[in-house]
């Protein structure tokens, strides 16, 4: 059977994208009467793109349209989602100002850049709804409510509770556009999770490459939600960022597969973008009496650790420990190393004393 040949992913668009879209299309049915749909608004770095309207409504002072986000091929929770902008006449001289509706967030954290107690709408958007309402020539004194209906529900699938944005999604985007499967955009989320933690004043965060890592880091320190980084497979991308923007102490746990390609100087730890080698774990597990040739033509590293045992777990601790503290050591900062088994058990401890069994 002939395979189908792979296409090219598909873009999509920001919710910062649909809601300028929906605020342009409604502030122009304010002003002039007239609903153009689609309408057509410019993205930060100059593109035009059109925008067809699900739902277009005129009252007395007010006008509300609706854009379905269309994120492309990205697995993004907001893919389908109603982005709702109602556009109200506001008073002489007060200018735009932004509100939250049903299902978009308010910042309740420092560390944002959105101030606390502001609705979860980005910079970048707010200047692009404000351009696309100064473009029709007449004073931007209007409200700008955006609403996301069932966003309250989706914003418990990201990373909005953590960051304390509460009660929603937030309105996002740099450039407009959604690039499927975004490293730079989980990395942008890291950062502004340890800048909430700095600006909260903790000392301590820890970022885990899964779930079963996080629950059983912040099980052993104690931390708040608040201290958990997720950091995923890019602990290059969190460590980069610590030593500049430092904390007092900083925690990584994974499993040991993870832990052994950190330990080998990766910073991706991607399957997809890198992979154990076997032939350097093997001279490890050598200088513990394993057999080399056996740990060398192991599988998978999982099978490793099953052949050599705990030992092998305590050497691959204190050289992840070793690697991941060279990064971030101009900077003051304390790190540990937390590693974790299938089972959820917390095996190996590394920091600047050494590597321990727990």
């Amino acid at each position: 059977m002939d395979r189908e040949p792979t296409r090219p992913l598909r873009t999509g668009f920001t919710t910062g994208a649909c809601a300028t879209a929906a605020a342009a299309a409604a502030a122009g049915a304010l002003v002039t009467g007239t609903w153009v749909d689609p309408v057509e608004i410019t993205l930060p770095r100059g593109q035009r793109v059109m925008f067809p309207l699900a739902e277009r409504e005129t009252g007395a002072g007010w006008a509300r349209a609706v854009v379905i986000k269309d994120a492309g091929d990205d697995p993004d929770v907001t893919h389908g989602a109603r982005v709702t902008v109602t556009v109200r006449a506001g008073e002489p001289g007060q200018g735009l100002r932004f509100l939250a509706g049903e299902g978009v967030g308010r910042v309740t954290r420092p560390g944002l850049p959105v101030p606390v107690g502001e609705p979860a709408i980005n910079p970048v958007p707010r200047q692009m709804i404000a351009r696309a309402l100064g473009d029709l020539g007449v004073a931007p004194d209007f409200d700008v409510t955006i609403a996301i209906p069932g966003g309250a529900a989706l914003a418990e699938k990201t990373w909005n509770p953590r960051l304390g944005i509460v009660g929603g999604l937030s309105i996002l985007g740099t450039t407009g556009i959604v690039r499927p499967f975004s490293c730079a955009a989980w990395i942008a989320s890291i950062h502004r999770g340890i800048d909430v933690a700095r600006a909260s004043g903790l000392t301590h965060v820890a970022g885990a490459t899964g779930a079963t890592s996080e629950r059983v880091a912040q099980a052993h320190f104690g931390l708040p939600d608040h201290a958990m980084i997720d950091m995923g497979d890019f602990a290059g991308g969190m460590l980069k960022y610590l030593a500049r923007h430092p904390v007092e102490r900083v925690t990584i746990a994974g499993g040991f597969g993870k832990l052994t390609k950190l330990s080998q100087g990766a910073l991706d730890l991607h399957s997809a973008r890198s992979r154990v080698d076997f032939d350097r774990l093997a001279a490890m597990a050598a200088s513990l009496g394993a057999d080399r040739e056996a740990v060398a033509a192991c599988n998978t590293a999982s099978e490793a650790l099953s052949r050599v045992g705990p030992p092998l777990a305590l050497a691959v601790a204190a050289a992840a420990q070793a690697r991941a503290q060279a990064m971030v050591a101009s900077a003051g900062i304390a790190l540990d190393i937390l590693l974790i088994d299938r089972a959820g058990n917390l095996v190996a401890l590394a920091d600047a004393a050494g590597a321990r069994s727990r």
